[in-house]
């Protein structure tokens, strides 16, 4: 199923995203492989996020959102 996970920015946001986006990407990296990501990437205003994720259950994709390391 697909999963539409939207991640919004906190006040510190702008100053936290350039210093947790490696981590991000590397947390990504293996649905990436996996061919789970449909779409990801960050709103053009810089509020947050979207990833568009094919997981097997809803408990995976809320378990996989609030593992990001921007939410951690």
């Amino acid at each position: 199923m697909l999963f539409v996970i939207i991640g919004h920015d906190g006040p510190e946001g702008a100053a936290l995203r350039p210093k947790v986006r490696p981590a991000h990407l590397a947390n990504l990296q293996p649905l990436v492989n996996a061919g789970k990501v449909k779409i990801a990437g960050p709103f053009t205003d810089g509020s947050g996020s979207l990833i568009i994720v094919d997981m097997e259950s809803e408990a995976e994709a809320i378990a996989f959102a609030n593992s990001d390391p921007y939410v951690t």
